[in-house]
């Protein structure tokens, strides 16, 4: 059985007027389009053409949720929980009503994803920066007393970049903050010039904010079309601009570290981040008319399928969908009929279905849930 979805997009304040409606080739929307969800989340299940929810059809069983997400301005800065965290979590919490900001789990699951990339450039901050290399990036910024307490904090002993961070959350640092805010504006390093490109936009976006810093610690990713990125549990990231496809585990738990007004919970986020450091991998896509981005979860997998006008046969272990997001897509199931999709919205396909046929020409994404060994 083959389903068309489709959502409106989610006012967000960092969404874009013009990333989606530019894929889905329409004016630009009035006000911010950050995130469209096709899936069956409580917090937004996917709209079905008679009515209904896809809820009423899956019983919120998905393992995955599906997203077209797009930032003109930087996302929070974030972790997720691994499973036996957002569990405990979720139990410590049961008696907060839902809609309390100070609630960090909203379910019981974790929340690892992965994002592709449809703009032309994507920005994003993920993972943490041997400290070695950002000493040599504060280097750009001179020797202010933010800037000096900064460096002593990440020369001392033990797990540095957790207690630099616990400090630049907690409210005792603003004077330090607004001082290596400050001294970013004259910055200059021919090896971190993108870093500081970066971050001095973001800064000009949340004047005065922690994150800002915290942002300085981190790596920066600049993407191309077709390349993704995987974030696993307790790795701190944020997306800075672009568009892209999203997969994640079914969850809406986060835990927030900076560039938001929403409620930080600083012990818990620290209890919950990984804080080693180094590079996060770039998953680039490979050759042939399907390709697949591994990731090391059993929660969801994502292909990308490139259809030139002849029909392309695509095996799938459902329940799956197929999101249209370049071209004419039509899909045909077990039963031969046609289903268009629409650039910007999604087909789903229940369980039963084994082989799909992909028709026309332009590009596709198909999530199912991953393999379970």
């Amino acid at each position: 059985m083959l389903m068309s979805l489709t959502n409106a997009p989610r006012d967000y304040a960092w969404g874009s007027t013009s990333l989606l409606a530019e894929l889905e080739g329409r004016a630009p929307a009035a006000g911010p389009e950050a995130e469209v969800w096709f899936g069956d989340h409580p917090g937004d299940p996917a709209d079905l053409a008679d009515g209904r929810t896809l809820d009423a059809v899956t019983g919120g069983s998905l393992s995955f949720l599906l997203k077209l997400l797009a930032a003109a301005d930087p996302l929070s800065i974030q972790v997720h929980p691994t499973r036996e965290q957002a569990r405990a979590g979720y139990a410590l919490e049961a008696a907060l009503p839902a809609d309390d900001p100070h609630r960090n789990y909203r379910d019981d699951n974790h929340k690892p994803e992965l994002i592709v990339v449809l703009s032309e450039r994507f920005e994003a901050l993920a993972g943490l920066r041997p400290v070695d290399g950002t000493l040599r990036l504060l280097e750009a910024l001179g020797d202010g007393a933010g800037v000096c307490a900064l460096r002593s904090r990440l020369t001392g002993g033990g797990d540095v970049l957790r207690d630099t961070i616990g400090w630049l959350l907690s409210g005792d640092a603003q004077p330090e903050v607004d001082d290596v805010i400050a001294a970013l504006a004259a910055a200059e390093s021919s090896e971190f010039a993108t870093e500081l490109a970066v971050v001095r936009s973001i800064a000009g976006r949340y004047p005065g904010d922690p994150g800002v810093i915290v942002a300085l610690l981190m790596n920066v990713l600049v993407l191309s079309r077709g390349e993704g990125v995987f974030l696993r549990a307790g790795l701190l990231h944020a997306y800075v601009s672009g568009l892209g496809v999203e997969i994640m585990a079914a969850s809406d738990n986060v835990l927030r570290g900076g560039l938001t007004p929403k409620h930080i919970d600083v012990r818990e986020l620290l209890a919950i981040l990984d804080t080693t450091p180094g590079e996060v991998p770039v998953l680039h896509p490979g050759a042939g008319a399907v390709t697949a981005y591994e990731v090391p979860v059993p929660d969801f997998a994502l292909r990308r399928a490139q259809v030139d006008g002849a029909g392309l046969a695509v095996q799938v272990d459902g329940p799956a969908m197929v999101l249209a997001t370049a071209g004419e897509i039509v899909v045909r199931g077990a039963d031969g009929e046609p289903v268009t999709v629409p650039v910007g919205t999604a087909v789903f396909v229940s369980a039963e279905e084994r082989r799909l046929v992909l028709e026309g020409s332009g590009e596709a994404f198909i999530a199912q849930p991953g393999a379970t060994n």
